[in-house]
């Protein structure tokens, strides 16, 4: 899957757009070790955070493994992955999160303007909200899908969510700083390959992504899975929507099949993330084919509650 990537000119395209800022000297290889003692320990993590913890609660950045962080708040993740030539960032939290996530690589002795891209899982303000505020910070272009660009870009939710109308509408970010990923196709970044997969369910525009960190000639291949609940606004069914049912397990069945050494998901307790950090191992616990199989058995239980409800 890192064979063949796709060319990273129409980001550079993207940034050549921003407005014109001092240049950032690339991170020294000094930088990259420093920020390894610079990184709370997972332990730590879990010792300041609860489960479904609070969303902005502040968090100590921790690594993952290799070059890839947490650098997210006690109840909404964001990933950094450090690159000698730039940056990659999944996520940004909530507005007011954001503003934690980049304190956070400040503190591991990065500078967010090194960032080259920021990836998303879901179009929802929760997990990026504060999309706005980082590109404003750091220039970087932001990747998503085709479903979620809209939403983005105006700020409004996808009209087939099955949240649609239940949250704010979020601050939207101009179209020519936002662009699309083909899915299933490894994505270049800085010398870095990211793959995105098609996990739409949770909302239409969901991604999931995989790639691959190594510590020395230790490499393991993580997985940043998608929401996935079956959650919606009161009077939405999904039996009522077929095809968008059908989609959502045919994701399901392509996220069940990946190669997953590290599951981490955009809610930290989706994935037991803590817990697994208690134990000191991030490998342990669920994959992503459980993540899976439980995403699915509690959307055929909502299905089930609806058939009974009618």
């Amino acid at each position: 899957m890192f064979a063949r990537a796709i060319s990273l000119a129409f980001l550079i395209m993207l940034s050549a757009c921003v407005a014109p800022q001092e240049p950032v000297p690339a991170p020294s290889s000094g930088v990259m070790e420093a920020a390894r003692d610079a990184a709370a320990s997972p332990v730590h993590w879990a010792q300041e955070c609860k489960d479904w913890d609070v969303w902005e609660k502040r968090a100590p950045a921790f690594r993952i493994h290799g070059n890839t962080y947490h650098v997210g708040t006690c109840g909404i993740t964001a990933i950094f992955i450090a690159g000698p030539s730039g940056h990659v960032l999944f996520d940004t939290g909530t507005a007011n999160g954001s503003r934690q996530v980049l304190t956070n690589i400040r503190v591991l002795g990065f500078q967010p303007e090194n960032i080259k891209a920021i990836l998303t899982s879901h179009e929802h303000f929760d997990h990026v909200g504060g999309l706005w505020w980082v590109h404003q910070n750091t220039g970087a272009p932001i990747i998503t899908s085709a479903q979620a660009r809209g939403v983005i870009v105006s700020g409004a939710a996808h009209a087939q969510d099955p949240q649609a109308g239940m949250h704010p509408p979020m601050r939207p970010l101009p179209a020519q700083f936002v662009s699309t990923a083909p899915a299933g196709q490894p994505l270049n970044i800085a010398g870095l390959d990211f793959t995105p997969v098609e996990t739409p369910g949770h909302t239409p525009g969901a991604l999931s992504w995989q790639w691959e960190s190594c510590e020395g000639s230790e490499c393991v291949t993580i997985v940043y899975a998608d929401s996935l609940s079956a959650v919606s606004r009161s009077d939405y069914r999904f039996s009522d929507h077929p095809d968008y049912v059908q989609a959502y397990r045919d994701g399901l069945a392509r996220l069940a099949t990946l190669k997953c050494d590290i599951l981490l998901t955009p809610h930290p307790s989706a994935s037991g993330m803590r817990d697994k950090l208690l134990t000191g191992d991030l490998a342990s616990g669920m994959d992503c084919a459980e993540y899976a199989a439980h995403v699915e058995a509690r959307l055929d239980t909502r299905i089930a509650e609806e058939a009974n409800a009618s």
